[in-house]
């Protein structure tokens, strides 16, 4: 290839899936022989992991491992509304915040000018001003569409003035690369991107989730703090809970489940949105009669501690309404767990029917009960299901041959840029 292709990552973010992706997608890069500089958020969980390429720790945000306006509930009303005005006012600053720190990124990236800048997740519209900065200075500018759909927001007119700014984000892309044929289709038809631009590729695998001399004694400990014992089977709904995740459709499943196999538990694993109401997601566990059954877990999970949890589950529940691809289920994957899924998005070509899970349909809990009981009550099925969801992981889902093709993209549009 040359001299080597000069590649920046930006994921302001430090914390989270989105930074757990890009860190395999920059070591996947660098081992094909780019020259690899991940910027993201001075917070950066991984900076203890080896590193085959630069990092660069340069933006202020606020932190994501906690705030406890979504995890602990209110008490009563006037708490309830005490804290959406705080919630209003930290939402104006955070605003601020966050156009200053991307003043400061644009800036830093014209300097550095690399052949390339390829980002990850896009979290506002007004991010399009600042693609439209670097567009002009003649970098190439890629971005690995992980959401295109604003699922848990109302649709108002400050919405749709945030749509129109996210078409002309997207428009300044040289190359967008979506997860999956049908993401690429949906996307298309949406916002009529010239498909040239569009290319396929698939989600990675998770092996990013350490196993270490520490890991016994952590799920150790969360089987004790969730009050389990080695008969019980467990459920696992792991990630951040959101509408668009059909946990309500998990604990009315569940409650069948329960009812025909009363060893089951129920584990939710995950920090909740803003958009989600957690005191509605209790209250329907007491009103089923679950609450020794069903364990939340609502904060930010330490990245050694993703290995244990999945180590505890029978079984992995992916509820969603409507998904592009799923990071968390990839992490099932690499624990070589069976899945159930809904048949949506990118979960139609990431789950093998019958062979690493079951696919059922969304908003339907009698199936999805039907399903998560033939795994957790057939131990050959399930560890036959959880092996060859590891060999996808292997295989299917390894990060060289995506960074291969996302190289070869990259390759053909700086030669044409330097004709």
């Amino acid at each position: 290839m040359g001299d080597k292709l000069r590649i920046v990552l930006v994921e302001q973010r430090g914390m989270g899936g989105m930074i757990h992706y890009s860190y395999q997608m920059c070591t996947a890069l660098a081992n094909e022989g780019a020259d690899v500089t991940l910027v993201t958020a001075r917070e950066y969980e991984l900076q203890n992991f080896p590193h085959n390429f630069k990092v660069e720790s340069i933006m202020d945000l606020w932190s994501l491992k906690t705030d406890p306006l979504l995890v602990e509930l209110p008490r009563n009303a006037v708490e309830a509304l005490g804290r959406k005005i705080f919630w209003n006012v930290r939402r104006a600053f955070r605003a601020m915040q966050y156009v200053w720190q991307w003043v400061r990124l644009t800036n830093h990236l014209l300097k550095r000018k690399p052949d390339v800048i390829q980002f990850g997740a896009s979290k506002f519209a007004i991010e399009a001003v600042f693609y439209s900065i670097l567009k002009r200075s003649g970098i190439i500018l890629g971005h690995v569409c992980h959401e295109f759909e604003m699922r848990e927001v109302s649709r108002n007119l400050i919405n749709q003035w945030g749509d129109a700014l996210y078409i002309t984000a997207f428009r300044t892309f040289d190359a967008i690369f979506l997860h999956g044929e049908a993401n690429l289709m949906k996307f298309q038809s949406m916002f009529a991107i010239p498909i040239e631009r569009l290319h396929s590729i698939s989600h990675g695998n998770e092996q990013i989730f350490p196993e270490t001399d520490k890991s016994a004694d952590i799920g150790k400990k969360l089987r004790s703090k969730y009050g389990l014992d080695d008969t019980q089977p467990v459920v696992l709904f792991f990630g951040n809970l959101t509408p668009s995740k059909g946990i309500p459709d998990l604990i009315q499943a569940f409650g069948i489940v329960h009812s025909r196999n009363p060893k089951a538990r129920l584990v939710i694993a995950g920090m909740p949105s803003r958009y989600i109401d957690m005191n509605l997601l209790h209250k329907m566990v007491a009103d089923l009669r679950l609450s020794e059954a069903v364990v939340f877990d609502s904060r930010y999970l330490d990245i050694e501690e993703i290995a244990p949890l999945m180590q505890l589950a029978a079984v992995a529940v992916y509820p969603y309404h409507s998904i592009t691809q799923s990071g968390a289920l990839q992490a099932a994957y690499t624990f070589g767990k069976p899945v159930v899924a809904t048949k949506v998005g990118g979960f139609l070509e990431s789950v093998e029917d019958g062979k690493s899970g079951f696919l059922v349909p969304p908003e339907s809990p009698a199936e999805l009960a039907d399903a998560i009981l033939k795994i957790i009550n057939d131990p050959i099925l399930a560890k036959e299901m959880g092996s060859h969801a590891k060999h996808l992981s292997e295989t299917r889902f390894a990060w060289e041959p995506i960074a291969r093709d996302i190289l070869k993209v990259y390759s053909g549009l700086v030669k044409t840029k330097n004709l």
